[in-house]
């Protein structure tokens, strides 16, 4: 089938092999040589995020709710802070020092405080009075998430490798090795001081030397799918580098990045805004990359007399449908995870245009735009590369034993003949009414419902 990329594809000539493997080497041996030079050492700086609060699992076993007491006077215009929920609620203790013990805590009441009910699991904390260290109160904290999170991982894995099969544990084999990365390098060394633009660089090259091979296995289709995703990461890069130096954002766009500052003051926060266009545009150069590869392969598959420029041009249109529908769902990737701004923005007063030229939504608009220009350059350079590599040495290949016979192209010359010669009376009349055909006619047509018009 020619959807089916999961076969292996036919063995790229020597030459194009020893050239792919000249360009491919070296640029994996200096990501890892750069990854061992950036590779944060020492450990991650201490932030002062204030004292470890114990936290213990436990089960609610009684809800008792009470009316609130009135609330006092306040101005107008105050934003409400609680819900108006009253009461206690009885938790049975499950670990730690006091297991099996019954405490009591309020009910959860705030802003996106917990609802709780009889045999909830939850997460309790105990807060110590700073004055007199033997009197304690416990609170609810959140629900205990490990056990759904842990069956919506199973289950996640179990569909993969169905559908999959080996290919689909090699995917999960290349997303355990990608949050590796991210883990022990990536955000390690942003929080040690590195540039977070030249971590990020070096991340994602290495995620993507490790998935793609560990996916898709050490193939000339694969290493074409390499080099695009590493020229138009390096391209989206200096394309975000221009923008926000363009359009003077800091990196303090969000909440988080505010945070952030407070707690660990020397991290580069426009770097930081560069390292996340580069690690979140990864994701889906390496789909529309592997994809232009795979479209080009089996293009030449299904008809080895193709051209180069045959093959570039096919590809590409495919490459052009897929553009346009990926576009979008970066556009609506980047507005789902920014939701809540995108709302309290609609709520502002300001005029639009001082709305989309603030520093909030300016920065998702950057974003979205620059990680756009990126995957739109990764289209003519993956099919170029992967034209090149596949039509290589075709000339002088010999075909498969396999390969289904080439189609007998009409002679013109018979064609135009046929279209030029005078038609018989009576041709125009329906075929009940046509005269019988002679003789010999029927001789050249053993069926007699086939056709007696000339032929071609």
């Amino acid at each position: 089938m020619g959807s089916d990329h999961t076969r292996p594809a036919p063995s790229a000539p020597p030459r194009v092999r020893r050239i792919l493997v000249v360009t491919v080497v070296p640029l994996f041996v200096a990501t890892v040589l750069a990854a061992v030079l950036l590779w944060p050492r020492g450990g991650s700086p201490q932030t002062d995020g204030g004292a470890d609060v114990p936290r213990y699992p436990g089960t609610v076993t009684r809800v008792v709710n009470e009316p609130c007491p009135p609330a006092p006077s306040v101005p107008e215009g105050t934003p409400r802070v609680g819900n108006g929920r009253c009461g206690t609620v009885d938790v049975r203790v499950d670990d730690g020092p006091t297991a099996g013990q019954q405490v009591r805590t309020p009910v959860p009441d705030g802003p996106g405080a917990p609802r709780v009910e009889v045999g909830d699991e939850v997460i309790l904390v105990e807060l110590t009075d700073p004055t007199d260290p033997s009197t304690s109160n416990w609170n609810i904290a959140e629900h205990q998430r490990g056990t759904p999170m842990i069956w919506l991982a199973v289950v996640f894995a179990a569909a993969i490798v169905a559908f999959g099969r080996w290919r689909g544990l090699a995917a999960l084999a290349g997303l355990a090795a990608s949050f590796a990365i991210l883990l022990t390098f990536v955000l390690p060394g942003i929080g040690a001081g590195r540039s977070p633009l030249l971590v990020a660089v070096v991340g994602a090259a290495l995620i993507m030397f490790v998935v793609l091979y560990l996916t898709h296995g050490v193939t000339a289709q694969t290493s074409v799918a390499v080099l695009g995703t590493l020229g138009s990461l390096v391209l989206t890069g200096v394309l975000a580098t221009i923008a926000t130096a363009a359009t003077h954002l800091t990196g303090f766009g969000s909440e988080d990045a505010t945070t952030l500052s407070m707690f660990q003051g020397d991290v580069d926060l426009h770097g930081l805004l560069l390292a996340g266009i580069i690690i979140g545009s990864l994701g889906v150069l390496d789909d529309v990359t592997v994809t232009q590869a795979a479209t080009v392969t089996e293009l030449a598959n299904a008809n080895p007399g193709l051209t180069r420029l045959q093959l570039y041009r096919a590809a590409t249109r495919v490459g052009r449908a897929h553009i346009a529908s990926t576009v979008n769902t970066i556009v609506l990737a980047y507005a789902g995870a920014s939701l809540p701004l995108l709302l309290l923005l609609t709520a502002d007063a300001r005029p639009i245009g001082q709305i989309l030229t603030s520093e909030f939504l300016a920065q998702e608009i950057v974003r979205s735009a620059v990680a756009t220009l990126g995957l739109i350059a990764a289209v003519p350079l993956t099919t170029g590369l992967a034209a090149v590599v596949t039509a290589a040495g075709r000339t002088d290949a010999v075909p498969p034993a396999d390969a289904p016979a080439a189609r007998p192209q009409p002679d013109r010359s018979e064609a135009l003949a046929a279209l030029s010669s005078p038609r018989t009376a009576g041709s125009n009349k329906p075929d009940r009414q046509r005269a019988a055909p002679p003789p010999e006619a029927a001789d050249r047509w053993p069926e007699s419902n086939r056709s007696t018009d000339t032929a071609w």
